[in-house]
């Protein structure tokens, strides 16, 4: 393996940067404290085609690979962790199983829209009183000809109030079995007559993003909006989930770099008992724990990024780095508040924001505890994912770049 980034590698991540850099930075603290998403980000995510960075050309994308994209959501959330959410939920849980499940129709009339950020994507899983034990949901989708009638709520969903495109996961057959064999997957859209959606306040983190809940009251969803095939949805959920916990990995890396280098930055600023804390032992400590942290953390993402580019299957791997990533960036999120003190305890400072958004993703996209029971499954040989496996489409430069051959 190759750890040298390429030139596009670079070139992404520096337009990502600057991004951040230039038009987040100087603005987030304003719109965390009015727990308020700035209405301006998604567009000018769109305008830079981060919203399709890595779906193929011919799908509106930029053809970018799987390395791009977690270097692009390490630096999204290297500015907040909510524009690191956009990617997570619109394009590796949505955009990416359309590209992965969808059939060309379906491409056409959601992952192109999707890609160039004419539309926004999210993610309906979760419920009001299930979430790590999916088997277990309530929604419906009964068939009924050529439709199915979808019922039920969705909770913690991001995104909610602002996506056109929803890809949910509901039963075909409740109490079938076996359990996982009852699920199916549909896209559906906003407009459809009974989808209602409301905002979520009062979070602990990720205030400046949005967060709600998503209620289906007997809409009706047309057969040719059924991703995969009937049975199918609790198989695309958890591929649907490799593709997400990448980038929740990643973008924790990023969290983590945040903290190392704010905190570098004040201890040569302030000032001890006659010398800058930056030459105190316990707080070179914390800054080399930090790097220690980070650079495992990129390395990681490195590796299930090249997994990803081979079409190789990295459901192991990709809970392991998101499992690490996302725990040591609460750590490193703890010590950067220490190092700052008095002022770590207030919003002077980003960090007390690093603190409070790092919480969220140690619990979605599978909790700390998930991860660490999946670890020792594999290694006691008591997870066989043989019966699930899907492994998504490998990158091909050539296909992936290659522009439609008629205009879509």
């Amino acid at each position: 393996m190759d750890f040298q980034l390429t030139e596009e590698h670079l070139q992404a991540q520096k337009m990502v940067r600057d991004f951040v850099r230039k038009e987040v930075i100087p603005v987030i603290g304003e719109w965390d404290r009015k727990q308020e998403m700035n209405p301006a980000f998604l567009p000018r995510m769109a305008e830079l085609g981060i919203l399709g960075i890595s779906l193929p050309v011919r799908y509106g994308g930029q053809g970018f690979d799987y390395i791009t994209l977690g270097l692009v959501c390490e630096e999204l959330e290297r500015g907040d962790t909510h524009l690191r959410v956009i990617m997570s939920v619109h394009h590796g849980l949505n955009s990416q199983a359309i590209l992965q499940w969808g059939t060309e129709d379906q491409k056409q009339r959601f992952l192109v829209p999707q890609a160039r950020g004419e539309k926004y994507a999210a993610f309906c899983l979760t419920e009001p009183n299930v979430g790590s034990d999916v088997v277990n949901m309530n929604a419906t989708a009964i068939r009924k000809g050529n439709k199915y009638i979808l019922n039920g709520e969705k909770m913690w969903i991001s995104l909610a109030t602002k996506a056109h495109h929803f890809l949910v996961v509901a039963k075909h057959n409740p109490g079938g079995s076996p359990a996982h064999t009852t699920m199916s997957a549909f896209l559906v859209t906003r407009d459809m007559p009974g989808v209602t959606t409301g905002d979520i306040h009062g979070k602990l983190g990720v205030r400046a993003g949005s967060t709600g809940w998503v209620k289906f009251e007997n809409v009706e969803v047309p057969l040719e909006n059924r991703l995969g095939e009937e049975g199918e949805g609790f198989k695309i959920a958890m591929s649907c989930l490799d593709n997400g916990r990448y980038t929740v990995g990643a973008g924790a890396t990023g969290l983590i770099r945040a903290c190392l280098e704010d905190s570098v930055k004040y201890a040569h600023s302030r000032s001890t008992f006659g010398q800058t804390i930056a030459q105190h032992q316990l707080i070179k400590q914390k800054i080399a724990y930090m790097r220690l942290w980070y650079d495992q953390a990129h390395l990681m993402m490195t590796r299930v990024g090249w997994l990803k580019n081979q079409g190789i299957r990295n459901t192991k791997e990709t809970s392991q780095f998101k499992w690490f990533a996302t725990d040591q960036s609460v750590q490193a999120a703890l010590e950067a508040v220490q190092i700052h003190g008095a002022y770590g305890f207030s919003d002077e400072y980003p960090v007390e924001r690093y603190l409070r958004n790092s919480k969220g993703a140690v619990i979605y996209e599978g909790t700390s505890e998930i991860h660490q029971i999946m670890q020792a499954d594999y290694e006691f040989s008591f997870r066989d994912d043989k019966p699930l496996r899907c492994e998504a489409p490998a990158y091909d430069p050539v296909a992936w770049q290659s522009e439609p051959e008629t205009a879509q």
